[in-house]
């Protein structure tokens, strides 16, 4: 099954929209669904004929299927042919001090939000009679939790969680699910943290690439879950973060000897 439309959320800025640009410059018809009508409209203007704004709330059911008849109106399809849940929100702070409202607030979006669309878009794919994709974005921070970050980490870990739940039921309905989680990457929420120079170097250097990470990678590995190239992938969570989630182990302190243990030389023991 080839992809020629996509709906993808959270796509009047950031991340989102660099996804859509991506499929829209690979000749997909894109839904720019984002709950800021302003942004979606703007984004879906500058990819021209090929994008259609979209305005909902992914908490909001009913919104959703709204989004997604517009989408069948204005195009003439009756449903696009993959998902990409993208949209998201974060309320950093410790978890003493952090708050209810705070903490639902995320928990509902991120992860209650992406279960709603992919709901929605699933019954219709396989009401239309038809395959498709669903790529969810998850991070880093789902996989090795960071200070200070609320419920963020926790709902990213829950959509890998929820993905895999869903390539497990939908895959034999002819529907695949994946993951991409970003690291360090230079786009969206995680601009203002790099717009401090000493604090991008700092994490710059962390990285074994030795670069930070544009939303241009991120969109890349998206579009290839999507496509048929990644035909039998389902369930998979890939890290684009240029291998700093694995790195860990290189920023501890490490005695130099056992470097040679094994390579030739008897560091092991001492010899009279």
């Amino acid at each position: 099954m080839t992809s020629t439309s996509v709906l993808v959320t959270g796509a009047g800025s950031g991340l989102g929209a660099e996804i859509a640009a991506a499929a829209a410059r690979a000749g997909w018809i894109v839904g720019v669904l984002d709950r800021d009508d302003v942004t979606a409209t703007r984004t879906a203007d500058a990819l021209g004929e090929f994008a259609v704004a979209l305005h909902a709330d992914t908490t909001d059911e009913v919104a959703i299927e709204s989004a997604l008849d517009r989408f069948a109106q204005v195009t003439g399809l009756e449903t696009p042919d993959a998902l990409v849940c993208n949209a998201g929100i974060v309320r950093f702070g410790p978890l003493l001090d952090h708050s209810a409202d705070d903490w639902r607030a995320v928990v509902d979006v991120n992860l209650s939000g992406t279960f709603l669309t992919a709901r929605a878009f699933a019954r219709r794919l396989v009401g239309a009679g038809k395959r498709g994709s669903i790529v969810t974005v998850t991070s880093m921070n789902g996989v090795a939790p960071g200070p200070n970050g609320g419920a963020y980490g926790a709902t990213k870990a829950g959509i890998a969680l929820l993905t895999q739940q869903m390539a497990l039921e939908w895959g034999p309905l002819g529907i695949r699910a994946n993951a991409v989680a970003p690291g360090l990457i230079d786009a969206g929420m995680s601009r203002p943290i790099y717009a401090d120079p000493d604090i991008s170097k700092q994490r710059r250097e962390r990285v074994p690439l030795g670069r930070l990470g544009t939303a241009a990678d991120v969109a890349s590995v998206v579009l290839f879950l999507l496509s048929d190239a990644a035909g039998y992938v389902n369930g998979a969570e890939l890290l684009v973060d240029g291998g700093v989630t694995m790195s860990v182990i290189s920023s501890l302190p490490r005695p130099e000897a056992v470097d040679f243990v094994g390579s030739g030389h008897d560091n092991s023991q001492s010899r009279e």
